[in-house]
């Protein structure tokens, strides 16, 4: 890959930070722009803005083109079969919200149980304490070793007949583990248990197909894959979509509307009440559109590529705890410093121009559970290079001595 290249096509990375050339690395809570997308909006309303699904004047039809052409870009993206599985939505915290309600209300009761792990984000912990407390069912968690992998005995153990849902994350947003979904959802699937999972980090790691993994929702959100913020997409399989009612309601996810009764329209229309959110999902279209030219493979080459050598990197500082296992993990590596908050080291780098979170990544559980107020979160994607990493290491060392 030409990173040179690729970052020519990111207009904030000729920005400074503080004065100092800018070094993202934040990419786990979102990701930088292309060009192609920025623009990609901005011609929508420029030049064929319109009523999505609602218009016969060209405007509307082309808009609603566009719209749908998004829709069936996400499937083949994802490996859907038919795009009327595909519903859009705010982003992948809307989506989980979604299921947990319009599934959850009408399958959960006092005697189920839902089960999540101890890696999750809040997005797939809130949603599902809600939902629980109002069908009177139970959240139960599944462990994780002391490596940050999943305990796969754990899972086994609490995959009883009772477990009418299984929520789980693909990839940790803080300890970068990949877990082994194809084997999670076998079990899971063996025990007439559905699996809800949050794609948000893997999706813009590597290849999703939700047919190869028999998931049956995958959640995900586009600005962590370089599209816009304020779009995200639920995938689902068709016969749980039909059987379920509607998350919100008016708009176009109407079919008829009377004076006491109204009927629904179909999947996918069902779930996306109002007026859609057009040119982000337009947005989420061409940021597909960047991903595929760069292919898939190869940004998953580049991503191991530095993130193996930013472990190993860290990993020769002295007094470093970093999180998370060592290999099979995306390009996320979380530490802290023995005696020095997390906050201070990452104000200082910020004045280097080297932008990274600091904090509890809305993973209060997963902090509880290492025993930590928070950490520091190194994650990196398609535009950063070992130099990069080179300067954060160079900055982060010399911030040690000064804090030390």
């Amino acid at each position: 890959m030409n990173i040179e290249k690729i970052k020519s096509q990111f207009p904030i990375l000729k920005q400074k930070n503080r004065g100092k050339k800018l070094i993202y690395l934040d990419n786990a809570a979102t990701s930088l722009k292309p060009l192609s997308v920025i623009e990609a909006e901005s011609d929508f309303y420029k030049n064929y803005y319109g009523s999505v699904h609602r218009s016969v004047y060209e405007l509307g039809e082309k808009a609603t083109n566009a719209f749908e052409g998004a829709r069936n870009k996400v499937a083949k993206f994802i490996g859907s079969k038919d795009s009327s599985s595909i519903i859009f939505t705010k982003g992948a915290t809307e989506a989980i919200n979604l299921v947990a309600d319009a599934w959850g209300f009408s399958n959960l009761g006092k005697d189920d149980i839902v089960l999540i792990t101890e890696m999750e984000h809040h997005a797939n912990i809130v949603p599902w304490q809600v939902i629980t407390k109002r069908t009177g069912a139970t959240l139960d968690y599944i462990s994780i070793k002391e490596d940050g992998t999943l305990d796969m005995e754990s899972l086994k153990n609490k995959l009883t007949d009772k477990v009418k849902m299984l929520s789980i994350t693909q990839a940790s947003n803080v300890l970068g583990t990949i877990n082994p979904l194809k084997e999670i959802i076998y079990l899971a699937h063996q025990n007439n248990t559905l699996v809800m999972v949050d794609g948000c980090q893997s999706i813009p790691h590597f290849k999703i197909d939700v047919q190869e993994l028999d998931c049956d929702f995958f959640a995900f959100s586009g600005h962590k894959m370089l599209g816009p913020t304020g779009v995200g997409v639920l995938y689902g399989k068709q016969d749980l979509l039909e059987e379920m009612e509607p998350y919100q309601t008016g708009g176009g996810m109407i079919k008829e509307v009377g004076l006491q009764e109204s009927t629904w329209n179909d999947i996918p229309y069902k779930f996306e009440a109002g007026s859609p959110n057009s040119s982000q999902v337009i947005g989420l279209s061409y940021a597909i559109d960047f991903i595929n030219e760069l292919g898939i493979n190869e940004i998953t080459k580049h991503t191991e590529m530095i993130s193996e050598y930013a472990f190993k990197e860290l990993s020769k500082i002295d007094g470093i705890t970093i999180y998370g296992p060592s290999q099979n993990r995306i390009s996320i590596v979380s530490f802290n410093i023995d005696g020095i908050h997390s906050g201070d080291i990452a104000q200082m780098l910020d004045y280097e121009g080297i932008t990274m979170r600091s904090g509890r990544h809305c993973c209060s559980p997963l902090m509880d559970k290492l025993d930590i107020s928070s950490c520091l979160r190194l994650s990196l994607y398609i535009y950063n290079d070992s130099s990069e990493i080179d300067l954060f290491i160079e900055k982060l060392n010399a911030t040690i001595t000064t804090l030390s």
